[in-house]
């Protein structure tokens, strides 16, 4: 018996990466999950065999956000879904789908800015609006935040601001579910071995900076994050709420000394 037998979950972003050790974490646990992708069909189809050959249950839903009736399109295709497979509600909410940005202030355009904020902000806030309904007591919203908030990252700008009004949005939401026992916290990931992170793994001299100036002396691992949101989506988490919690290793905590 898995902690999320009979429980249900929406992960966006959930064909690659963080998005899907997430997916394959809760359904290991028993949850039916729907892995929600943007564009790569290949890769959300492979997300879900993953997990039916490892015994669990899940679906792909598309929904390209940034386009208009996206999330029209991802609520439509996870009530089908969820009917399907004898479901109804929705008990864990992971906002994951996210895009990057590596402009310096000087290079940042509004048109790449609005691209960020719609991704990374109007559309998980959005997700959560038209979750409520589905969403039961007890359930659990899980924002995919940053570490670069509490980082000087000139280089990523705007993404930062992103993430930092996506994090703005788990105390309040937290704040006005709380009666119904929903938990809302944001997880504030550090650098994490990702296709979207390859670039730096594959510089040898980039990669040890990285390292160095991390506590654990390594960078993350998909499963790292997934673990944690685990935890959340969980029963352990069940008194946690309106917390962003740095899943970093420990990324520039301080100066890097010799040891």
């Amino acid at each position: 018996m898995g902690e999320l037998d009979g429980k249900t979950a929406l992960v966006t972003g959930g064909s690659r990466g963080i998005g899907r050790a997430v997916a394959l974490r809760l359904a290991a646990e028993g949850a039916l999950v729907a892995v929600h992708y943007g564009g790569n069909e290949a890769a959300a189809t492979q997300a879900v065999a993953l997990i039916t050959e490892a015994g669990g249950r899940a679906f792909a839903v598309r929904a390209r956000f940034g386009e208009r009736g996206a999330v029209d399109r991802l609520f439509e295709g996870l009530t089908a879904g969820l009917a399907e497979h004898g479901a109804d509600g929705l008990d864990i909410l992971v906002n994951n789908a996210g895009i990057h940005s590596i402009s310096p202030i000087g290079k940042l355009t509004e048109e790449e800015f609005e691209r960020l904020l719609a991704i990374n902000v109007s559309a998980p806030l959005f997700v959560v609006q038209r979750a409520l309904p589905l969403l039961r007591d007890g359930g659990r919203i899980i924002n995919m935040g940053s570490a670069a908030t509490r980082i000087a990252a000139p280089m990523q700008i705007g993404y930062t601001v992103s993430k930092a009004a996506l994090a703005a949005l788990g105390p309040s939401l937290a704040h006005e579910l709380g009666r119904r026992g929903i938990t809302a916290n944001t997880i504030a990931a550090g650098v994490i071995r990702t296709d979207l992170t390859a670039g730096f793994g594959a510089v040898p001299e980039a990669l040890a900076e990285l390292e160095a100036m991390t506590a654990l002396g390594r960078i993350g691992e998909p499963e790292d994050v997934a673990d944690v949101v685990g935890f959340l989506a969980g029963p352990q988490g069940r008194w946690v709420t309106g917390q962003t919690i740095d899943v970093s290793g420990g990324t520039y905590l301080g100066p890097v000394t010799a040891g």
